[in-house]
């Protein structure tokens, strides 16, 4: 099944495509099994109702579902060639394409972001935003320097990322390295106790910190553990303190209104750890259709 049953062609007026990245190789636990998630994430799609919050009917939406890359689960070089590979075949088919990655381990958003950017024109106008229970700034970890725990590490690498338009919100578990390394590099983040300032107070300060820097376009990337594991069971590191959805959702919306989202990904959903009413899966895909929504009808 697709994402809401939505076509698997990009046509001319297509704005958003959807793909799954269906690889947890470089997760640190055996525990999660999130490459089953785009699968899953799909299917209860089937029985989620057809308009979004605000009354906008979905099928009017012009996304495409392409399906999955196909995937070689322990060839780490061969994946980010093809992920690479692909992402740019559906630019080529449209090139004012947002695209959606649905994951995966939190590995899977670094070549996506590494491609989205280096065919992004205006460099000095694109920042990344990286909701996450966790830094994921390690210089390595277990098999080496690709890992979802070095992650936001590997996207800093990249030219054009920096301390000035890379931002990591919803932060609650902290290890000695990673902070150590952020400090150094005077990397700004958002610890999640602080909603307790107020949600307001909360989305002005991510605001702020793009708008100092002149950022007007943003990939956002959006792991499950962000959101406190009360709502989202269903992830291999449920870190109490996270978001609520509603706080999600307005932090989403008010992205949508002050910026370009020029492309988004979920990951870490971990659906052999989901309740059995699909809790995990159902929040997985309201979040997508919904920042969907706020991006298409941001004015």
């Amino acid at each position: 099944m697709n994402f809401f049953d939505f076509d698997n062609k990009i046509n001319e007026d297509t704005q958003f495509v959807i793909f799954g990245i269906p690889w947890d190789y470089l997760t640190s636990i055996d525990l999660p099994n999130s490459s089953i998630a785009p699968e899953r994430i799909r299917n209860v799609t089937n029985d989620i109702g057809w308009t979004t919050e605000l009354g906008y009917l979905i099928n009017k939406f012009k996304v495409a579902d392409v399906g999955d890359i196909v995937i070689e689960e322990k060839d780490v070089k061969k994946n980010l060639s093809v992920i690479k590979n692909y992402i740019n075949d559906l630019y080529s088919k449209n090139e004012n394409l947002i695209p959606i990655m649905i994951g995966g381990d939190h590995f899977c958003s670094f070549p996506v972001i590494k491609t989205v950017g280096e065919l992004f024109r205006k460099k000095d106008q694109f920042g990344v935003l990286i909701f996450d229970a966790h830094l994921d700034f390690y210089q390595e970890w277990d098999r080496g320097v690709y890992s979802h725990a070095t992650l936001t590490h590997r996207v800093y690498d990249l030219d054009y990322i920096n301390n000035n338009n890379l931002f990591i919100v919803g932060v609650r578990d902290v290890d000695i390295p990673e902070l150590e390394i952020v400090k150094q590099e005077k990397i700004e983040y958002l610890n999640a106790y602080q909603l307790s300032e107020g949600l307001n107070n909360y989305i002005d300060k991510i605001i702020n910190f793009y708008n100092k820097s002149g950022i007007k376009y943003l990939y956002t990337s959006i792991d499950i553990d962000a959101l406190d594991p009360s709502i989202a069971p269903g992830t291999g590191f449920a870190m109490p303190g996270g978001f609520s959805y509603r706080e999600l959702w307005m932090i989403l919306r008010s992205l949508a209104e002050n910026f370009e989202i020029i492309g988004f990904d979920l990951v870490e959903v971990a659906p052999n750890l989901d309740l059995k009413n699909k809790m995990t899966c159902n929040l997985a895909a309201k979040i997508i259709i919904e920042f969907i929504s706020f991006i298409t009808h941001r004015h």
